[in-house]
């Protein structure tokens, strides 16, 4: 298989995995879950906006470590009301271990998305080569977070 098709689709692939919520750790994971909590965080500022013209915008703060591959702070948006989750967009993660401000934006289509209550989901998710796996980059997740939110006029 060429080059180029293999990677799209393992990134496609991995793309695919970023809206889906981390599993929990193994008993013998804990203590460095633990350890990682304290330098992995990542957090979401209320309000989220939502513009006339259907743009989203959703921000907060991030900080991650140790890093082997791109990482990607993600969001995605959804209401009560509707069973849609909406993808925000995604910026580019240094992983320094100290805190930066990230922020997303992107007009969903078609989006049934309206001012009011809210939740946005935001990921640390990195793409790490794989060793074994001929590099092929499946995603690891830093930290995660689910927050409620007003959807606000931009």
């Amino acid at each position: 298989m060429p080059l180029r098709p293999a990677l799209a689709t393992a990134v496609g692939a991995a793309l695919l995995l970023l809206v889906a919520a981390p599993s929990a750790p193994a008993d013998s994971d804990k203590s460095t879950e633990a350890e990682k909590a304290v330098t992995e965080s990542v957090t979401v500022d209320a309000p989220a906006r939502l513009a006339a013209d259907g743009n989203v915008t959703v921000s907060g703060t991030y900080r991650c470590a140790d890093s082997k591959g791109p990482t990607f702070v993600s969001s995605s948006i959804g209401q009560q009301d509707s069973t849609n989750r909406y993808a925000i967009g995604g910026t580019v993660a240094e992983c320094d271990g100290k805190v930066h401000r990230w922020k997303n934006k992107s007009k969903p289509a078609p989006s049934t998305l309206k001012r009011g209550k809210a939740d946005v989901e935001a990921t640390i998710v990195e793409l790490r080569p794989m060793e074994g796996l001929g590099g092929l980059p499946l995603p690891h997740f830093h930290a995660a977070l689910k927050k409620n939110v007003t959807l606000s006029k931009a």
